[in-house]
């Protein structure tokens, strides 16, 4: 079955004290992938709204949203799924004690890692070192299989 458009989403590269903050959101921790905070896109909300609200609704913090960083998309081959991510930098607001909760119940387990504990940590996009703590323009990452 192919998808008939694929689904737009936004992600948060949220950095403190030079720690990104990632999240695993996998029902029952059956998998140990990790990525940014953040989700689908819904109409008549811009880019940035749409992710304060995200970021507040699976971690409980306020943040302000910057520039793009990275463009990626995957799929399921063996199916109908298709997701195009739009990730952004964002900085935290408020105040300096950070107390992360999921309010909606979607995240499951969060982590602050360093680039060298990113390394070593199963992540997606794959480009995502390289676009948090490059200097570069925004990267395409490009279109890849979903994997679980």
């Amino acid at each position: 079955m192919r998808p008939t458009r694929p689904r737009l989403a936004v992600r948060a590269a949220i950095l403190h004290n030079d720690r990104l903050l990632m999240v695993n959101a996998y029902p029952g921790q059956k998998s140990d992938l990790w990525c940014l905070p953040g989700g689908g896109v819904e109409p008549a909300q811009s880019l940035p709204q749409n992710l304060q609200r995200e970021v507040s609704e699976e971690t409980g913090l306020s943040v302000q949203i910057g520039v793009p960083i990275l463009v990626n998309e995957f799929h399921d081959p063996r199916g109908s799924f298709h997701q195009v991510e739009l990730h952004f930098r964002a900085t935290l607001t408020g105040s300096d004690a950070i107390t992360l909760e999921d309010p909606d119940r979607v995240v499951n387990r969060f982590k602050w890692v360093t680039r060298d504990q990113l390394a070593q940590l199963r992540h997606k996009p794959d480009g995502l070192a390289d676009a948090v703590w490059g200097q570069n323009a925004a990267i395409y990452d490009p279109l890849e299989a979903i994997i679980m």
